[in-house]
């Protein structure tokens, strides 16, 4: 589809921020979905912090009901014992009385954006916010409408070998029933136009999420754009969550929310 020719049309800038010839959109919400990160959520704030990203920013922070003392940092940033990271930054603070998954956290999340990009970023430190100006650009160019931060695009990176052979199997399972040609449907960072975000009904609570919004957004014929990321895969130990049982729940997704939503 051409550029002119996008369903949706180009985020209104600001002309008295322009870096590198790009406008900078006024705000980006950062969605932080949190689930027992005790050991890493203050490092990922203090991260995106140091991003050169001369952006108004909110960051929001769901906590999907955490049990290792995650909340006490949260309690702490809400009553403004700890201040936000930057000036032009907000926070807001958000809670699960049950844990509920990392789909329905988003969707606590996106229920309180308001800046016109949003993008999607874990709390464990598996990725790396400094690649924020990469995601960004083409969707402040004008040219996509739709960033997926890709892992593989030149290869595989740290990462426990199983997980990378099923993220492969899945994103090429969901790139044959949507027509996409994604490497990494199942990255965590993926950056959307907020007006795009809030026309898409989201129903999965887990990590059925990745297959949906990427079904999703194909049917809208959205410009899906793919940049490289720096990634560092957690081990089992270390605390990941994503098992066989997602895996298989999944491929039921895909075709779920490819034909039959």
């Amino acid at each position: 589809m051409p550029k002119s020719l996008s369903p949706y049309p180009i985020l209104h800038r600001r002309a008295d921020k322009n870096i590198g010839g790009i406008q900078m959109a006024c705000k980006l919400s950062i969605v932080i979905p949190i689930y027992n990160e005790v050991e890493s959520l203050e490092e990922i704030l203090n991260q995106i912090a140091a991003v050169e990203v001369r952006m108004e920013k909110e960051l929001i922070l769901i906590d999907d009901c955490s049990t290792d003392g995650t909340r006490v940092i949260l309690k702490r940033i809400e009553s403004g014992g700890q201040t936000p990271p930057t000036a032009d930054t907000s926070i807001k603070v958000l809670y699960h009385d049950v844990n509920k998954g990392k789909g329905a956290t988003l969707r606590t999340g996106f229920q309180h954006i308001t800046g016109e990009i949003t993008l999607i970023q874990d709390a464990d430190l598996e990725y790396d916010p400094r690649d924020y100006p990469k995601l960004l650009q083409p969707i402040l160019a004008g040219e996509a409408d739709v960033v997926y931060g890709s892992r593989f695009m030149k290869g595989r990176q740290k990462g426990l070998l199983r997980s990378y052979l099923a993220n492969q199997f899945l994103t090429s399972l969901s790139n044959i029933v949507n027509g996409t040609k994604l490497t990494d449907m199942e990255t965590c960072y993926k950056v959307i136009k907020t007006p795009i975000l809030k026309q898409i009904s989201l129903y999965s609570d887990r990590f059925g999420f990745e297959p949906e919004i990427t079904a999703k957004l194909a049917k809208r014929k959205c410009r899906i754009v793919e940049v490289p990321i720096t990634y560092r895969g957690r081990d089992y130990h270390e605390g990941k969550t994503v098992n066989w049982k997602d895996g298989i729940a999944a491929i039921f997704h895909i075709l779920r929310f490819r034909f039959f939503s």
